[in-house]
């Protein structure tokens, strides 16, 4: 508790005193132009060297204009040096910034082209920031994060600021579910489309960076009720052959190993990498249900997940000419999984004969293969901004689990009953995914922008349940048919969209966009009618075609003072297990359905944020609110006296409304701590049809980050979290608490690097949920991991330090960061 009290302390004073560091600070701009044609020199490296220290302060990239912005810089003296590819190095010498002259505006700065092929480039070398602070955004690097080396994407994202994952896998963004996941600016067919499937085999060290997005535009998929998460894999862009290697080897059986490669000239990109996990998760809890007018149930389990997976990526960029550029790339992922899990029964206060133990051992073995391919194309044409993006992509995946269980039943003295329930179930899993993309960007004046897109998204299932329970006086399996059945669904969406964006004035500028989708959902289930063992078909379909428009407001002040006010509408559809209507008996007594029949959610978003930059502190907070229509919620009911019965209902409709506080500080050289607060008010709203009362309350959860420089090339990371309690439509989740730590040593000239961290270093991360109706109360609570020690040793290699290729050629495909407004 005291650790707490202390963490709630610092978190909260972190962010209340970032006034206090603020300082005058200055600014220099300018523009970067060719000497003799006076063309805008587009993407020029930018570096501010301190003249009495001969330290690098600050770098930057000229934009496509030409111009660019220094800003936050300390007052001074500063020596300014520019350089690009095929032109000779510029330096200006004694820029000065003093309290009676904090901006300094160069205006044109001419650059000659070099007569030599051979550029010597400033090299200005720092350690990246972890994390990316925006208004509208938060960009998370992954290669920062030490508190994540050997573990899982779901391990990963779990310490990133404002998300948040269950027991089960499954992202929260700011303390609500429904959040899109993309991974290279995609959906993945890989692993069936289960997204919390493909984190957990995917090594954290094969993640470039992690990319948070809120209320994205009209430009963006419409999915997802509180936003997008973009997984970048990693890409090596640097010229010349450059590789990295790490293995890692973990407490309770976890081992990762990763490796990239990859080979760069003037004409042709080529990359690759492969990593190797395997992951073993020993869980355990309870789930103890009390019905009303009758008897309890109380459970414990324990059990173990063990993933072995494979992931690869390959790809190459043909850059074709200045302006046109070809990439095609190709994503593998194998899985294996087998799982075990006891869970004891007691059954108390019922009907003599019922009262009694029972004790159940499930077995399960799974084999998962997918892969996604993608093919890009972009081309620049004459006009700077002026462009055409095209994908195509196609994925598909299989799944085979075959899975035993086996329960005996004893009475209440003791003794085993003559009953026993043993099953072998066998399902499968196939998913088809068709993407087909085109983006065109057009400037109609430096201030003024029009983008328009079309998108079609085709996702194809068909999944499969074979169940034979054991009859006892023959002592054979037999088929049950109430098990056993088929499901096959067919999920399109067209889209598309246009967006404008205006610079109104230097500081004010909007973008205002509309996106307009035709969405088809089509499923049918085919069972077997037990009486006659006859073939029936239940067939559903969903067809609707709703507008989705989104508006931005943006303010620069000066001082790198930053408003914005947003509003989207967005949607949340259904998807995979919430509408496959198989019936899961893994726990008896706590069965679980989907229901196919399920509606969209209808999101609508207003977010003001406010950003503001000193010296040393980045802070950021977001004023937010949002209301889903046919919410989509787990509801659990009664079957019959001691079994209940979870399922994805629509409920009427909820509100959130709340304040996001995010603030890094860079207390001392080498030492930066970064916080976040996520207060909001959540009310579910009743429903008549399924006895459900109006259910409202306060949520919150914070996290907190440190990584800090120490003696002897060693540097650490502590990451702490909580979520406090918060509410369901049927009752409240319990409050979670976290912490983890790192330590990292720099060896052969920073080429290599050894890592040790720990996971959940107080062993407190239990995920626990209490319900209740008018007919049970239940409770139930389960460890995710428990605490976890990893060592990790890293190596890379490469001609890192030549010089880079014009980047007038670039342009990466589609799994580049995802852009928002920019004014």
């Amino acid at each position: 508790m005291i650790m707490k009290q202390i963490y709630y302390i610092i978190v909260l004073t972190l962010l209340c005193v970032n006034t206090a560091f603020a300082q005058t600070t200055g600014k220099i701009s300018g523009k970067v132009v060719d000497a003799t044609t006076n063309a805008a020199v587009d993407f020029a490296s930018i570096g501010l060297i301190d003249r009495e220290s001969g330290q690098a302060v600050k770098t930057a990239q000229s934009d496509g204009s030409g111009n660019f912005i220094l800003s936050n810089l300390p007052l001074g003296s500063y020596r300014l040096k520019i350089s690009y590819v095929g032109y000779q190095p510029f330096s200006r010498d004694s820029i000065m910034l003093t309290p009676e002259n904090p901006e300094v505006n160069l205006g044109q700065v001419t650059i000659v082209q070099s007569k030599s092929n051979v550029l010597k480039q400033v090299t200005v070398q720092g350690q990246r920031s972890n994390m990316q602070l925006g208004v509208d955004r938060k960009v998370f690097s992954v290669d920062q994060s030490l508190v994540s080396e050997g573990g899982s994407a779901t391990d990963l994202l779990a310490n990133v600021p404002t998300v948040s994952v269950d027991i089960d896998g499954n992202v929260n963004l700011r303390g609500s579910g429904g959040v899109r996941v993309l991974i290279d600016g995609k959906p993945s067919a890989i692993g069936g489309g289960d997204i919390s499937t493909v984190l957990q085999s995917l090594p954290a060290s094969s993640i470039e960076t992690i990319e948070l997005i809120t209320n994205p535009s009209s430009k963006y998929d419409a999915e997802g009720q509180t936003g997008i998460i973009n997984i970048v894999l990693k890409k090596n862009k640097k010229v010349g052959i450059n590789g990295a290697l790490a293995l890692s080897a973990g407490t309770q059986e976890n081992y990762n190993a990763n490796t990239n490669l990859s080979y760069r000239d003037g004409n042709v990109n080529l990359y690759g990498n492969y990593g190797f996990r395997y992951g073993t998760r020993n869980g355990g809890g309870f789930n103890n249900t009390s019905f009303i007018n009758s008897g309890q149930t109380f459970n414990n389990s324990k059990g173990t997940r063990n993933n072995i997976g494979n992931n690869a990526k390959v790809g190459a960029d043909f850059y074709i000419n200045s302006k046109t550029t070809l990439g095609a790339s190709a994503n593998f992922n194998l899985r294996d999984s087998k799982d075990n899990e006891d869970i004891n029964y007691i059954y108390q206060n019922y009907i003599l004969s019922r009262n009694g133990t029972s004790l159940r051992r499930s077995e399960e073995e799974g084999e998962d293969k997918g892969y996604d391919l993608s093919l890009d194309f972009s081309r620049k044409f004459k006009k700077q901004g002026h462009d055409l993006i095209a994908n195509f992509s196609f994925g598909q995946s299989a799944e085979d689990e075959d899975s035993f269980f086996n329960q005996n039943f004893f009475n209440a003295q003791g003794f085993q009953k003559d009953t026993v329930d043993r099953r072998i179930t066998n399902n499968t899993e196939a998913r088809t995914n068709y993407n087909i993309q085109l983006d065109y960007t057009i400037p109609f004046t430096s201030k003024q922008k029009f983008e328009s897109g079309y998108r079609t998204s085709i996702g194809l299932g068909e999944d499969g349940q074979n169940s034979q329970r054991y009859n006892l006086p023959s002592a054979s399996f037999e088929k049950d048919y109430s098990l056993t059945n088929d499901f096959v669904s067919e999920d399109i969406v067209h889209a598309f969209y246009v967006n404008y964006q205006n610079q109104l004035t230097e500081g004010f500028g909007f973008q205002t966009g509309l996106r307009a989708e035709q969405a088809y959902l089509n499923t049918e289930y085919i069972g077997t009618d037990i009486a006659t063992l006859a073939q029936t078909s239940s067939k559903g379909k969903l067809d609707y075609f709703r507008v989705y428009p989104s508006v931005f407001f943006t303010q620069k002040f000066k001082g790198d003072n930053q408003l914005q006010l947003s509003y989207t509408r967005r949607v949340n559809r259904p998807r995979g297990w919430q509408v496959n209507p198989f019936l899961d008996v893994t726990d008896p007594n706590n069965q679980r359905m989907g229901n196919p029949n399920l509606r969209p959610e209808d999101i609508h978003s207003l977010e003001f944020s406010y950003m503001k930059s000193w010296n040393a502190i980045t802070f950021t907070s977001t004023l937010f609110t949002r209301q889903v229509n046919d919410v989509v919620q787990n509801y659990r009911s009664t079957l019959n006296g001691d079994t209940t019965l979870s399922r994805f209902i629509n409920i009427s409709k909820t509100q959130a409304s709340g304040l996001e506080l995010i603030s890094r500080a860079d207390i001392a050289k080498g030492f930066n701590i970064t916080a976040n607060v996520n207060l909001f008010y959540n009310k579910f709203f009743g429903n008549e049809q399924y006895g459900l009362n109006s259910n409202e309350g306060y949520n919150w959860n914070s996290n907190l980050s440190s990584s800090f420089q120490l003696p002897f090339n060693l540097s650490g990371q502590l990451n702490m979290n909580y979520m406090g309690p918060r509410i369901t439509a049927q009752g409240r989740g319990k409050e979670m608490f976290g912490l983890d730590a790192a330590l990292k040593l720099d060896m052969m000239k920073r080429k290599a690097s050894l890592s040790f961290n720990m996971r959940d270093v107080f062993n407190t991360r239990r995920w626990g949920m209490i319900t209740e109706t008018e007919r049970f109360v239940s409770e139930f609570q389960r460890r995710m991991q428990g605490r976890q020690a990893t060592l990790t040793f890293s190596y890379r290699f490469g001609q890192s330090d030549l010089p880079q290729r014009n980047r007038r050629n670039e342009r990466e495909p589609q799994n580049q960061p995802m852009d928002e407004p920019q004014f």
